[in-house]
């Protein structure tokens, strides 16, 4: 495992990746408001067609998109190329974004990821004396478009969000094929593996070996706690709506456990056969 951290320069750039409904955005928002509290520069770019990668941290549930935006210029001659109104201020400055996605039935999804980048680079966002840039990124690496933050050199630093459940594993296990894809030709490592617990019997630990396995580790382990459904439905972040919670101490810790990280890695993925032969073991071993 490496001892450096890969392509060190300002700012970090970091993608949360995983199974879609796993808990990535919550996730990455949480992370991103602790990392604000302690006086971090962040931009927050969501590489999601739902459009909902930000809106814990702007209040925002329909935040105008780049793609809305660079088609309502194609419509507009007199609209300027700015990205002005696209990028948003959230919770304690974060400044946000979301690449939106095509028309219904029509182009890409991955279409967005890749324009809302190169226009952001474009406008000089990605250098403005930031600390982090975070790519909250759709699913499993399916296509290019979504595995653009990887493929690309833009994401350097790779943390999987999953649970204990097989498909969430077996996402997260593609997605670690993903970036051994593209680590030859960018700086793309492994951070680590974050468990968002679902209550499935003992999987901190099928998790933990999931993460030894593939050569990365533990990270940061999220309870399952009703306080983040009640944040939701206000559309604020844990760390905003429940500062003193439990919850909102574990989304610390993470940001804390990212901060401090100077181990990265190529994984080694898991075959099908390893992956569902470890989750037995596990599960026979309780």
């Amino acid at each position: 495992m490496s001892s450096e951290r890969p392509g060190r320069r300002r700012p970090r750039q970091i993608a949360f990746y995983g199974k879609g409904g796993i808990g990535k955005s919550t996730t990455s928002q949480n992370v991103a408001a602790a990392l604000a509290d302690e006086g971090k520069r962040l931009l927050v770019v969501g590489c999601d067609p739902k459009v909902d990668c930000t809106s814990l941290l702007t209040g925002e549930l329909f935040q105008e998109t780049v793609l809305e935006h660079v088609r309502s210029q194609s419509r507009n001659a007199e609209v300027g190329a700015t990205l002005e109104g696209v990028v948003r201020t959230g919770y304690h400055g974060i400044s946000c974004v979301e690449s939106g996605g095509p028309e219904p039935g029509v182009g890409c999804a991955g279409r967005g990821i890749i324009c809302a980048i190169e226009l952001l680079e474009k406008k000089g966002y990605l250098e403005d004396d930031l600390d982090y840039v975070v790519y909250d990124v759709l699913g499993d690496v399916v296509c290019g478009g979504f595995a653009m933050p990887i493929r690309e050199g833009k994401a350097e630093e790779i943390y999987l969000v999953t649970s204990g459940e097989m498909m969430s594993l077996y996402a997260a296990n593609n997605i670690a094929a993903g970036i051994v894809k593209f680590a030859s030709s960018g700086r793309a490592r492994l951070g680590g593996v974050i468990c968002n617990c679902r209550n499935v019997a003992g999987e901190v630990g099928l998790v933990a070996s999931f993460a030894e396995e593939i050569g990365s580790r533990l990270v940061g382990v999220l309870p399952r706690d009703n306080v983040v459904q009640e944040s939701e439905l206000d559309q604020q972040t844990v760390i905003e709506h429940a500062p003193g919670s439990a919850q909102a101490q574990a989304y610390r810790a993470l940001a804390r456990a990212i901060e401090e990280n100077d181990r990265f890695a190529v994984p080694r993925p898991l075959s099908r056969p390893r992956l569902r032969e470890l989750a037995v073991q596990m599960v026979r071993a309780r």
